[in-house]
């Protein structure tokens, strides 16, 4: 049993694993160079053999407990036909949603046109560098993918103001996304994945009135199909206010916390283990507030099932010898 998962199910609080969310990416040279190659990311993330190799290069350099696989949660609107581009300066920029073409789509035709990211878990899986540590498959949450389907772009700090315009087309997309995502996430763990982490990005644009309808409900039905397949599952509702409730409605086996939240204050309200919380800035600084800050957040959940982790991924501009102060840190404790 890999030491992340010794805390998931067997609530261990001696041991402080430590993976970071975006580990595989930007901030290190050698990702770097293969990006340059290949400038095309949804080709990337498409490319078994690379992508196998990018999430691996994390674990050749540092000692985490965990592979997060190399892809995108805008894969499934991928998979789905909508069109997706990554565009410098820009992020995400998809097409317009053809209802009827998805509707058209069966779930042979979606895995076939995704299937390489299942083969990259299944290498990843079956490395070396992965024995003992864990290998974690991730979906974004219904909610995160409707807001980029409909908004088209990333929704930075607010929605487009006719949002909400068209309820049918909203809740056909739901249903279509929960169906599609439990699909995606059955080839995942049926390739490897042996945790799934489920990102919603942009739970924290929304009023706390429209949570059940758009995050905990839909979240709901893909935590409880995870758990009928006997993995666990961490759920991360990045700048939802309301920790606590998110919790006790949705019941994931982890929940992530952003670094916007008190941890002291989530240590007296939530009983599950924890991960994350830490700003990924703060490795932007130096060895001294580095250590201060992981202490901090160890110090606190030192007596409760925690994974070390950010709030949010790694920032491109981190020094890969700050994130091995941070692993060392962390493993020292």
């Amino acid at each position: 049993m890999s030491p992340i998962e010794n805390i998931i199910i067997n609530k261990k609080t001696s041991i402080n694993p430590i993976w970071i969310m975006r580990q595989a990416g930007r901030y290190l040279p050698e990702f770097r160079k293969i990006r340059k190659d290949n400038p095309d990311f949804i080709k990337l993330c498409l490319n078994e053999t690379l992508s196998a190799e990018i999430t691996l290069q994390p674990l050749k350099r540092f000692d985490f407990d965990a592979a997060i696989i190399f892809s995108d949660i805008l894969m499934l609107p991928y998979g789905l036909n909508q069109k997706v581009e990554f565009k410098k300066g820009l992020g995400p920029i998809l097409g317009d949603i053809n209802l009827d073409d998805i509707l058209k789509l069966d779930e042979v035709d979606f895995v076939k046109k995704i299937y390489p990211i299942y083969k990259a878990i299944n290498l990843v899986s079956n490395n070396d560098l992965t024995k003992n540590k864990s290998t974690i498959g991730f979906v974004g949450a219904p909610w995160t993918l409707l807001v980029y389907m409909i908004n088209k772009q990333s929704p930075k700090l607010k929605l487009k103001d006719n949002f909400f315009k068209d309820n049918f087309l909203i809740n056909r997309i739901l249903v279509i996304l929960e169906k599609f995502l439990k699909v995606h996430i059955k080839n995942q763990i049926d390739n490897g994945a042996e945790i799934i982490q489920i990102f919603d990005s942009w739970a924290g644009l929304l009023d706390h009135k429209d949570l059940p309808n758009y995050v905990y409900v839909p979240t709901l039905n893909l935590v409880e199909y995870v758990k009928s397949l006997n993995i666990p599952v961490i759920c991360f509702p990045r700048g939802i206010k309301n920790y606590k409730d998110y919790c006790e409605i949705v019941q994931p086996d982890v929940v992530c916390i952003d670094y916007e939240v008190d941890p002291a204050k989530i240590l007296k309200e939530i009983k599950i283990p924890i991960q994350g919380g830490m700003d990924p800035k703060v490795l932007l600084t130096n060895k001294e507030n580095i250590k201060k800050e992981a202490k901090k957040y160890l110090d606190i959940f030192k007596d409760h099932p925690y994974i070390f982790n950010l709030g949010h991924g790694v920032l491109p501009e981190t020094d890969p010898n700050m994130m091995d102060y941070l692993v060392k840190t962390v493993k020292d404790y």
